[in-house]
C-alpha cells in the first residue's frame, strides 16, 4: 500500500487543478511534533505556576524584601528549573503588583508605602462592596446563598464557650472562603477575577493581619465584630438590599485596616509577626 495520498484536486482560478500529494508518514510526523510541543508548553506552564507559588512565599515571607533585585541564574540554580518558566513567573508576580521590572532589565521586588497598603485594603472594599450589591440586586442561585450560610456557620464554630476563645487557625481558613464566596455571588467574572488580583497583594488579603495573634486581646475582639459583620452581609444580599449588602461589605473591609493599624501602632515584636510588612517602607 502506497504511503502517498495523491488524490486530492485543487481547483485553481483558471479552470484547472492542482493536484498535492502528502506522506503518511509526514503527516504523522508533524502530528506527532505537535503534540510534544504542547506537552512541552504545558510542562513550562506547571513549571512556571510552580514557581509563582515559591517566589510568592519567599516575598510573604519577609525573605524576599522590598528592593531585592532578583538574579536569574541563581534564582533558577535555587528552585531548580530553567531561566524560561522563571522569567514567565517573574513576569506574573509583575502583573500581581509584587514585582517590578528594573531599569536595567530584570526583575526587583517592589516596595510599598502605607498609603499603598491603606489603598490596597481600600480598594478590597470596593469591589467586594460591589460584588455583594451586584448579588443582592441581580438575585443568586440558591445554591450559591446556602453555601456561604455554610462558610458562615463554620465560622461561628470556630468561636469558643469562653469569651475570647477562637481557633484562630480555623477562623483564618473559612474567612478566606466567605470572601471567595461572596465575589462568587457577584456573577459576574470580572468583579471576582480582580477580587482575587488584589487579595493577593500580602497585606490585602482578608486575613493578612490575623494568623498567630491569638494572645492579642484586640484582634479577638475584631473577629468577632467581623464575624457579626459577615451574618449582615449575608442577611442584607438574601434580603436584596442591595445598598446595605455594599456598605456592609466595605465596613467589613476597614476591620483589616484597624487590624493594621493595632499593628503598626504596638511595633515591635508584634510587626515581626507581620512578614510580609517588610514590603513595608516608611
Amino acid at each position: 500500500m502506497s504511503d502517498n495520498i495523491t488524490d486530492w484536486n485543487w481547483p485553481l482560478p483558471d479552470g484547472g487543478t492542482t493536484e498535492f500529494s502528502f506522506s503518511l508518514h509526514r503527516l504523522q510526523g508533524i502530528e506527532h511534533q505537535r503534540i510534544e510541543a504542547n506537552m512541552q508548553e504545558t510542562a513550562s506552564n506547571t513549571h512556571a505556576t510552580r514557581t509563582v507559588i515559591e517566589l510568592r512565599k519567599k516575598i510573604f515571607s519577609g525573605e524576599l524584601t522590598g528592593g531585592t533585585r532578583l538574579l536569574e541564574v541563581p534564582l533558577a540554580e535555587e528552585l531548580e528549573i530553567s531561566r524560561t518558566p522563571l522569567r514567565d513567573a517573574m513576569s506574573r508576580l509583575a502583573e500581581e503588583g509584587l514585582l517590578e521590572r528594573g531599569r536595567h532589565g530584570g526583575f526587583v521586588v517592589r516596595k510599598f508605602t502605607y498609603a499603598d497598603v491603606i489603598d490596597a485594603i481600600e480598594l478590597r472594599g470596593v469591589l467586594e462592596g460591589t460584588a455583594a450589591r451586584l448579588a443582592a440586586e441581580r438575585g443568586m442561585r440558591p445554591d450559591g446563598l446556602s453555601c456561604i450560610q455554610a462558610v458562615v456557620a463554620r465560622l461561628e464554630n470556630c468561636f469558643g464557650e469562653q469569651p475570647g476563645e477562637v481557633d484562630f487557625e480555623a477562623y483564618s481558613k473559612y474567612n478566606a472562603e466567605f470572601h471567595q464566596e461572596l465575589a462568587a455571588l457577584s456573577g459576574s467574572d470580572m468583579i471576582e477575577r480582580e477580587v482575587e488580583r488584589v487579595t493577593r497583594l500580602p497585606f490585602a488579603s482578608p486575613s493578612a493581619f490575623m494568623p498567630d495573634k491569638a494572645d492579642i486581646a484586640a484582634f479577638r475582639r475584631s473577629l468577632h465584630v467581623a464575624q457579626e459583620q459577615h451574618k449582615a452581609i449575608v442577611s442584607a444580599i438574601s434580603a436584596r438590599e442591595g445598598s446595605r449588602a455594599e456598605a456592609l461589605a466595605r465596613e467589613h473591609a476597614r476591620t483589616a485596616r484597624r487590624n493594621l493599624e493595632v499593628v503598626m501602632t504596638e511595633g515591635g515584636m508584634l510587626k515581626e509577626r507581620v512578614p510580609s510588612l517588610a514590603l513595608v517602607v516608611p
